[in-house]
Parts: C-alpha cells; sequence; structure tokens
C-alpha cells in the first residue's frame, strides 16, 4: 500500500478553511454591524418603543359640564346610572375565553348570550355592530341600565363573574324641567368615530375612542368646553396582555358647564303655544284649497330686543333627545328620520327657509325712505297694481286711498310697495339696467342682515336668500338648461315660467322686485333672522348676533368666563325713520291688520308693536307670520301651511307674552305673577360641590 504524504494534502486543505473563515467573517460583518446599529446606535430609541408596546392605557371618562337655564336649572345634566363592564383580558385568560362567565352575565341580566358575547368582541372591518371599537384594556360596558338588584347579584356572587363589575357611572341626561323639551336647542351626544379620532389626534383637544361628543345644538356648538379632560391609568402589561405593575395615572377633569339664556320656564310656554297653534290652526277652513290647514311644523323664537340674547327657541315637530342616551335604537331613528317624520331633528328656528311675507315690509319701507321717499309721503293704495297683462292685488288688504308708509304698514298694503319697487326698477334700467343700479331694495336686505348667517351660537345655521341681480344670474346658469327642456310657450303655469327662465332668467323683471317688495317670490329667511332684526328696531337699530351661551363656569365654580352679546351692525336708518316705523308698527296692534288679537292689551304701560304676514308659497297653503316686540322682548312665530297671520300665529305670540309679563286676559297686569317681566341680568352661582344656586 502506497502511503500519500501528509504533506501533498495540507495546502489544499488549508486553502479551503482559509476561504470557509473568510466567508464566515463576511457574513459575520454585516451581523455584527446591524447589531451594533440596533443595540448601540438606535437602542435607546427601540427600547422606548418596546417599553411603550407594554404599556397599555385604561381611560376613566370626565364628567361632562352640565348646560343650565339663566336661573341655573339643568336642562342637560348627568345621572348615575349601574353601568356593568367586561375586561376582555381577564375573560381570555379563562379556558373557554370567558363564555361560560358571560352567559351566566347574560342570565342574571335578561339579555341573549350572543348578544352579550358580540358587545365584547372587538371591532373591525369584518366585524358588524354591536362590536367594541375601543382599546382592549378598557372595560367594556354591557349595559348602562342595570337594576340595583342585578349589580347586587354580580358583586355577590364576584366568583361566579370574574373579569365583570357593576358601578355607578354618570350617563347623559335630559331632564326636561318644567316640560320644556328643547331638544333641538340642546342636541344630543354619540360615540366619536373613527375619523374624528384621527383628525384630532395631533390636534390641542385629542380624543379618546371611549369619548362621547356633540352631534348638534349646544352639545356640539360648546363641545369642548363641556367635555373636560379624561383621567388615563397606565399598566404595565407582559407579552401575554396581563398586567404586571402600573406606569403613573392623570386623574379626569370635570367639563366646564354651560350657563345659557334659555328660561326653562319661557320655553315650555313657547313650546306649548306653538305646538296649541299648529292643532288650532288645523282645525281651520281653507278656502283657498277647500280642505283644512295642515300646519304641518312651525317655530318660535323670543330674544332679548337690547341684548339679542335668546330666552326661548322652540321648533315643531320635536322630539325627547334621551332617545340618544345609550345609543339610539333603529325603530327611534326611523321616527325622525325616515319618511313621514316630519324632520323633527330639523331646528326650524335656524334652518326653517321660508318667504316672510309682509313681515318683510320694514325692510322696503326703509329702502323707500333712503331713496328719497318720504315717509308721511301720500302713496296710492289700490286694491290692486298692474303691470303689462299681470295683475298684483292685495292679499289681507282692500283699497285705502292715499297714505302714508307708515299707515301702508299698519294695514299691510301691497299696492303701495309695488308702485315704489315698480319705481325703482324703472330707475334702475329696466330689463336693460345702468351699469351700477342702486337697487335700494336689494341693498338694504343685505344691510337689515339678510342672505347671511345671524352667527348665533348653534351649528347648521342657514343664511336665507336675497334674491338680487347676482343671485338671479348664478340660478339662471345653474338652471337654464333644465328650464329650456321643460318650458313650453302655451303650457300650464310651471311651464309657462320655465320657458320665461329660458329665455331671459337672468334678468330682474319688474315682477320680479313687485314680489320681492312684499317678501313673495324667491326671498327666503328664517325666523332667528326676522327676530333679530325686530330686536333691532326695538332697540334703537344694533343689529345683534342672536346668542344662547350666557357664560362657562367650571365645575368648581371658581372661574366664569362670560359670553358677551356680539354686535353684528345696525339697521340702515336714520333714527327719524326708526321712530316713525317704531310708532307704525304699535298701529298695527292698536288700529291695523292685528287689533283685534290685542283687544284690552294695556298699550299705556307695555306698548305692544306687531306685524302680521300671510305669505303665499306655490302648491302649498299660506304659512302664517307674525313679528313683534316690546320694549324688553322680541317675539317671532312662523306657522308652515298655517293660514293667515294675525290668525293662526298672533294668539299664540300673545300668550307668551301674557306668562312674561303677568298679564291676565282682560289686561291687567301683575308683575308679581309674570314668569320673566323684566330681562334676567345676573347668573346662577355653582358652588365648589357643584350645586347651583338661582341669582
Amino acid at each position: 500500500m502506497t502511503n500519500v504524504p501528509r504533506s501533498g494534502r495540507s495546502p489544499r486543505i488549508r486553502t479551503r478553511l482559509v476561504a470557509i473563515q473568510i466567508l464566515v467573517v463576511s457574513l459575520l460583518l454585516p451581523l455584527g454591524g446591524r447589531l451594533w446599529y440596533l443595540q448601540i446606535r438606535q437602542g435607546a430609541v427601540y427600547a422606548r418603543e418596546a417599553s411603550g408596546n407594554h404599556v397599555q392605557q385604561v381611560v376613566q371618562p370626565a364628567v361632562r359640564g352640565m348646560i343650565l337655564d339663566a336661573r341655573g336649572v339643568p336642562l342637560a345634566e348627568n345621572e348615575t346610572r349601574l353601568v356593568v363592564t367586561a375586561s376582555r383580558g381577564e375573560l381570555l385568560s379563562m379556558r373557554d375565553g370567558g363564555k361560560a362567565v358571560l352567559t351566566r352575565l347574560a342570565s342574571v341580566l335578561g339579555m341573549r348570550p350572543e348578544t352579550v358575547r358580540d358587545k365584547v368582541r372587538l371591532c373591525d372591518a369584518r366585524t358588524p355592530q354591536p362590536c367594541w371599537n375601543g382599546s382592549p384594556y378598557q372595560p367594556i360596558p354591557i349595559t348602562d341600565r342595570a337594576t340595583p338588584r342585578q349589580a347586587l347579584q354580580i358583586r355577590e356572587r364576584a366568583e361566579d363573574f370574574p373579569g365583570i363589575t357593576a358601578e355607578p357611572e354618570a350617563v347623559r341626561r335630559y331632564p326636561g324641567p318644567y316640560g320644556a323639551g328643547t331638544a333641538q336647542v340642546l342636541g344630543y351626544l354619540s360615540p366619536v368615530t373613527d375619523e374624528e379620532f384621527q383628525r384630532a389626534r395631533h390636534g390641542g383637544s385629542p380624543f379618546l375612542r371611549s369619548d362621547q361628543v356633540g352631534r348638534s345644538g349646544l352639545e356640539r356648538e360648546y363641545d369642548q368646553q363641556l367635555r373636560g379632560r379624561d383621567g388615563v391609568t397606565r399598566y404595565q402589561v407582559d407579552n401575554l396582555g396581563r398586567v404586571v405593575g402600573r406606569a403613573g395615572d392623570v386623574g379626569p377633569r370635570p367639563g366646564s358647564d354651560l350657563v345659557t339664556s334659555i328660561d326653562a320656564r319661557v320655553q315650555h310656554i313657547a313650546e306649548t303655544q306653538l305646538d296649541q297653534a299648529l292643532k288650532d290652526a288645523r282645525k281651520e277652513w281653507d278656502h283657498n284649497t277647500g280642505t283644512n290647514y295642515k300646519a304641518d311644523s312651525g317655530a318660535v323664537v323670543v330674544m332679548e330686543a337690547r341684548t339679542g340674547r335668546v330666552i326661548a327657541m322652540a321648533s315643531a315637530p320635536s322630539y325627547d333627545p334621551n332617545v340618544w342616551v345609550g345609543g339610539v335604537s333603529p325603530a327611534d331613528y326611523r321616527r325622525l328620520t325616515g319618511p313621514g317624520s316630519d324632520q323633527p331633528l330639523l331646528n326650524r328656528a335656524i334652518q326653517g327657509l321660508s318667504a316672510p311675507g309682509s313681515i318683510f315690509k320694514v325692510v322696503p319701507t326703509t329702502a323707500a325712505v333712503n331713496a328719497g321717499y318720504p315717509f308721511d309721503g301720500r302713496y296710492d293704495c289700490t286694491s290692486s297694481y298692474a303691470i303689462g297683462s299681470q295683475v298684483f292685488g292685495n292679499y289681507e288688504s282692500r283699497g285705502y286711498g292715499p297714505i302714508t308708509l307708515g299707515r301702508a304698514l299698519e294695514v299691510s298694503c301691497d299696492t303701495v310697495y309695488y308702485r315704489l319697487a315698480d319705481e325703482e326698477w324703472r330707475k334702475d334700467g329696466g330689463l336693460t339696467p345702468r351699469k351700477n343700479p342702486a337697487d335700494w331694495f336689494y341693498r338694504t336686505a343685505h344691510q337689515f342682515g339678510l342672505g347671511e348667517l345671524t352667527g348665533v351660537d348653534l351649528p347648521g345655521e342657514l343664511p336665507g336668500r336675497v334674491p338680487d341681480r347676482r343671485w338671479k344670474r348664478q340660478f339662471w346658469q345653474a338652471n337654464k338648461d333644465t328650464w329650456c327642456r321643460q318650458g313650453r310657450q302655451d303650457g300650464d303655469y310651471v311651464e309657462r315660467i320655465a320657458y320665461e327662465n329660458c329665455r331671459d332668467g337672468d334678468r330682474i323683471r319688474a315682477g320680479d322686485l313687485v314680489n320681492y317688495s312684499i317678501g313673495q317670490g324667491d326671498t327666503l329667511v328664517t325666523p332667528v333672522q326676522m327676530a333679530s332684526i325686530y330686536a333691532a328696531i326695538a332697540n334703537g337699530g344694533t343689529l345683534y348676533a342672536p346668542t344662547i351661551g350666557k357664560a362657562v363656569v367650571s365645575a368648581d365654580g371658581r372661574h366664569v368666563q362670560e359670553i358677551t352679546p356680539r354686535v353684528r351692525g345696525r339697521l340702515p336708518m336714520t333714527k327719524r325713520t326708526r321712530d316713525q316705523i317704531d310708532e307704525a308698527l304699535a298701529g298695527v296692534a292698536t288700529r291695523g291688520t292685528a287689533d283685534w288679537r290685542f283687544d284690552g292689551w294695556p298699550q299705556d304701560r307695555i306698548p305692544m308693536h306687531a306685524k302680521t304676514s300671510t305669505a303665499e308659497v306655490y302648491g302649498k297653503q299660506t304659512t302664517s307670520w307674525f313679528a313683534t316686540y316690546t320694549k324688553d322682548y322680541a317675539i317671532v312665530m312662523t306657522i308652515a301651511q298655517g293660514g293667515t297671520g294675525s290668525g293662526a300665529s298672533a294668539p299664540a305670540v300673545r300668550r307668551i307674552y301674557n306668562a312674561l309679563y303677568g298679564i291676565s286676559e282682560d289686561g291687567v297686569v301683575d308683575p308679581g305673577k309674570g314668569l320673566l317681566p323684566a330681562p334676567q341680568r345676573g347668573l346662577p352661582t355653582i358652588r365648589p360641590d357643584g350645586s347651583v344656586q338661582a341669582p
């Protein structure tokens, strides 16, 4: 056997070993570099992130601030209820995932086991409601309506209900003091959405998953002040989700209370009288349609004349805001939003748009004076006025012969305003307007604040519409194609109008301005706009932004932030013109269209000023309007499809004044019986213990 010398294989082996060593080193060097980068260079960063992954938050909800009326009576408060919650972490640590515990819990609460189990599952894209969209470490609410007996069973048999707690918690409640619902003014709460949560994450007031937020009304407008700051308890957990320690706590800070100018007693009267006016109108026969008036909706605003503060605001139909507490049921939601509901969520005081009719006449009266027509001049009040082949007649007024502008307001003579509007239209160039037409009637409406938001501290307000030249042109451009398709020169009324609009719908015709001059045509206003205008006439011309919030007060009562009414303009009239209009509106109540409704009114002690209106709406019954003021208050009421202003709305408005001042039906004044003979000036006192003392 031949032996191969070792020296013959050694070089090859050494070469292979060197190659393997180089390969190993080349692999270890990047790994070592990466390890150095992670452990040394970025070690502190990843340590912080890892620490954060092992800290979970449990929210302690802040108590939401109350909403109080002007005397400190709660309109929205927090009710202590027995809330049953489940700890998902503890349930998952059980062998069966907590199914047996949840089944026993369902039996105690009188609920279906499937319903209880669904409540503790986490929400994702594939999981339908009910499910939990908050932190899995947050106690998950099963019900907020547990009875004391059910809570006692759960607590006494704690060994049968591990991970289940039954504790008293604060839940929103709308008590309706004195029977005042105030639903559309207060609004309601619902859970924060994912979009809101993400949007607020990096803002100054981020949401927590468990938060409830205001959805409408004051709850939404003042949500940030009312919400407070939630407390957070931080737990250290291991990789299995088990709690191993505490990582620090931040206590909750209760929300501030909102004191409003609403007087719950007056609010109740306003709601009651509005409801009664609707019922009474439905009993009246409409000779134009051959049916009773439908009177399907309405609104009333009671406002302080000198400040613009809102004392009462009612909208009908209404609803109980408590249906939203704990989540609105599908059946209730259909009743609030479905077909035939008449949209009770709509606040018609700030969102109900309609033609104002004759209560608008204070605007063209002012416009005429500013255009150079003397207030005490003589103007023909005929029973009708013709423009070409079209005849425009008085609605509530007969012919009175030559009268002043003041008398035209008193008897609501339409033809006086028709003539003035026609004259001004011709002066501005008619169908071929001059380059810069004066447009006194349109300009003055804008100066009265119409066609824009009043700035009331409620969300969702609508601006209404002044159908001036700019609007006319934009509206024509948006609708021209439709009008041209539908219009027929020899068709019915609607088709003939469409035909005319197709041809020259971008131009102001004489008929447009004539209709506009008496608050008809395309003019749209809201009740709060008209209340603001009549309050301004009462106080001498200052136009305020209507205000409901009066002060934001910390929960302990130590910090008070008053909300000052904001001036948004002056009416475009001299003191002389204002005084003349004021006298004429007093004449409406004593010798004009509303005198029969104020028979026996103590005019010498509490001068009443009023304006009636019966606004025509194509395809519907007439809208009733009634606008009034005294030295203290302005009240405006409207009833859709309710008939005349003096017939439908006036009696209800008078009864509201009777309640405010303490006036009997035969006109005897007893301030001691009045709910608010003078506007409330002071604020209620909130004591450190949360109790409230009326001013």
